[in-house]
């Protein structure tokens, strides 16, 4: 008996871990959910960006809430922003913000989805000497880092 026990915690243990260390967002989830979002990228900002649009990167925003799905999400943005031309660098830093949702930094092409140093620093580490990545400017409470 102690052993099925033993093997039925294993089991729930492993059950547990998996979804962890594994990303469940992907790029055709991304890239539905900005795709309203291209027009006013490409455009100057005269006007607020869409409705739809803004649903969309609230609706990713709130998707991407494990370390593994906010690096997915930040590859398939950059994957999706290199093959999209004209994008006007200053709205897509800026379109969290204005549709009225707050991240801890900024969005670029130059941002490292993958550096230990930016992932830190996105997650709220004070010290940041070490940042590679100068496009993070603010801690997860909204404070200058």
């Amino acid at each position: 008996m102690a052993s099925l026990n033993f093997a039925c915690v294993l089991f729930l243990c492993m059950i547990a871990i998996v979804p962890i260390a594994q990303a469940s967002i992907t790029c055709a989830q991304v890239s539905n959910n900005v795709l309203q979002c291209v027009t006013y990228l490409r455009g100057t900002g005269a006007s607020p960006p869409p409705a739809n649009c803004c649903q969309g990167v609230k609706n990713l925003n709130g998707m991407a809430k494990t370390t593994p799905d906010r690096q997915s999400a930040c590859n398939c943005l950059k994957t999706a922003a290199s093959e999209i031309s004209g994008l006007n660098p200053t709205l897509v830093a800026n379109l969290p913000k204005n549709c009225g949702v707050n991240i801890p930094y900024k969005i670029s092409t130059s941002t490292d989805c993958s550096n230990e140093d930016d992932r830190a620093a996105i997650c709220g580490r004070r010290d940041t000497s070490s940042v590679k990545n100068k496009d993070i400017t603010s801690g997860l409470d909204g404070t200058p880092l």
